[in-house]
């Protein structure tokens, strides 16, 4: 799933992303979309960090909400992107610091069903959020 790859990411710097999810919904839970067909009352640790719009209401909430550009430039390494596939079919990746040859645009670590892709697809599908939650994790380490 392409949320795993954030998830994942996340992981990889020490920060369970998952956990943090699962407790902000808990505290917020009528702040988070429920499109899923199942009346539920509470959360499901098991797949609430896996729902892109659930994440987009995270970094809402507790990172911050970028500016969507169709300047390459407006995009830094480790800033999260969602895109709408088509039929409002949700998708979310992270930048990354390597650049493509030929856009010299930084790629996306994101994955469609075919595992992990490290590709130049920035502007490959119309963007709906651009976040940065890293500064947030900056902050609170700084506080701790």
């Amino acid at each position: 799933m392409c949320t795993d790859e954030v998830i994942r990411s996340y992981r990889g710097v020490g920060v369970d992303l998952q956990k943090e999810v699962h407790e902000d919904m808990a505290k917020n839970y009528s702040a988070y979309p429920r499109k899923w067909g199942t009346p539920r009352t509470r959360t499901d640790t098991n797949i609430d960090h896996r729902r892109v719009p659930n994440l987009m209401v995270f970094f809402t909430r507790k990172g911050e909400s970028l500016e969507i550009t169709d300047r390459a430039d407006g995009y830094s390494p480790g800033d999260i992107v969602t895109w709408d596939l088509g039929g409002e079919v949700p998708h979310i990746g992270i930048v990354v610091d390597e650049k493509s040859a030929e856009g010299g645009r930084h790629l996306i670590v994101h994955n469609i069903g075919q595992g992990p892709k490290r590709e130049d697809v920035l502007f490959e599908w119309r963007i709906t959020g651009h976040y940065r939650y890293y500064e947030y994790l900056l902050a609170e380490n700084v506080r701790e």
